[in-house]
C-alpha cells in the first residue's frame, strides 16, 4: 500500500476505533467487551510462587510464601507454605474449602471477586459472569469515565467520588481490571481497596504481578508473584479438596 492511500485510510481508523471505544454502555456491556477483547487469546491455567505481605499497624511486616494454581474460569487453590503442610484454601465455582493439616475444616459459599473480575471475565461466557456480579451486588447501570494511575478508566457501580459503594475499575485502553472496592469482610464499616498492578504481557494476555489490599488509606497487604507459568497442564483432582493432600503441582 502506498503512502496516500495509508494516510486516507488513518481518519477511518481512527474514527472507527474511537466509535467502538464509545459502543461500551453499563457495566454489562463493559463486561462483554472485556470477554470479546480476550477470549481468543487468555490463558486457561497458570501457577506461580506468591510472596503475601501482612503490614501491621505498628510498622512491622511479615511475610509468608503461598503456592497458586488456577483453572480458568472459576478454579483456584492456594497452598500456604510447602506441600506437605496441608494448608490453603480451594475455590471452585464459588465455594470456598478451607484446609488445615490437609483436614477439611470448613466449605462455605464465597465469591472471589478478583478471581471473577480479574481472571474469569475473559474465559467464561460473559451472561455468567454479568449474573455473578449482580449477584455480588454492584450496580452495572452505573458506568463512568475517570483516571487511575495517569490513566482512562470505566468506572462501574459508583457515581464520581463514591469510594464506598461496590465497584470495579477497568483500564479503557487494555480492558483489564485495575481496581476494586468492596466492603471488608472483617469489618463491613469498613472498605478494601484491592489494586492489580504491575501488569505484564503473556503472549496476547497479561497477568498483574502484584496486588495491594489498601484499607482507611492505608496498604494493610501485598501479593507479589514470581515463576509465573501459564498454560501449564494441571490435573483437575488439584482443585479436589478430598485430594488436597495427595495432588499436587507446586515445588516443594
Amino acid at each position: 500500500m502506498n503512502l496516500m492511500k495509508r494516510l486516507l485510510l488513518l481518519p477511518a481508523l481512527f474514527t472507527f476505533t474511537l466509535a467502538h471505544a464509545q459502543d461500551i454502555h453499563g457495566g454489562d456491556g463493559l463486561l462483554r467487551a472485556m470477554h470479546e477483547r480476550y477470549q481468543s487469546s487468555w490463558y486457561r491455567t497458570a501457577t506461580f510462587t506468591q510472596k503475601s505481605t501482612t503490614y501491621k499497624a505498628d510498622g512491622t511486616s511479615s511475610a509468608d510464601t503461598w503456592y497458586e494454581a488456577a483453572l480458568l474460569p472459576g478454579k483456584l487453590r492456594i497452598d500456604i507454605g510447602p506441600a506437605g503442610s496441608g494448608n490453603g484454601y480451594v475455590l471452585v465455582n464459588g465455594t470456598v474449602t478451607i484446609l488445615q493439616n490437609n483436614k477439611i475444616v470448613n466449605t462455605r459459599p464465597s465469591v472471589n471477586m478478583l478471581l471473577v473480575l480479574g481472571f474469569d471475565v475473559y474465559t467464561q461466557d460473559p451472561d455468567v459472569t454479568i449474573k455473578v456480579v449482580k449477584g455480588e451486588g454492584y450496580d452495572l447501570s452505573k458506568l463512568r469515565e475517570d483516571s487511575w494511575d495517569g490513566h482512562a478508566v470505566y468506572v462501574v457501580g459508583a457515581d464520581k467520588g463514591d469510594l464506598k459503594s461496590r465497584q470495579f475499575w477497568v483500564a479503557k485502553d487494555t480492558l483489564l481490571f485495575v481496581r476494586e472496592i468492596e466492603p471488608a469482610r472483617a469489618d463491613a464499616n469498613k472498605v478494601d481497596d484491592i489494586r492489580f498492578m504491575d501488569y505484564r504481557p503473556l503472549d496476547k494476555a497479561w497477568i498483574a504481578a502484584r496486588v495491594e489490599v489498601h484499607s482507611e488509606d492505608k496498604l494493610v497487604f501485598s501479593e507479589d508473584y514470581t515463576e509465573i507459568q501459564t498454560d501449564v497442564k494441571i490435573t483437575p483432582a488439584v482443585f479436589d479438596p478430598a485430594q488436597f493432600s495427595t495432588t499436587h503441582w507446586e515445588k516443594p
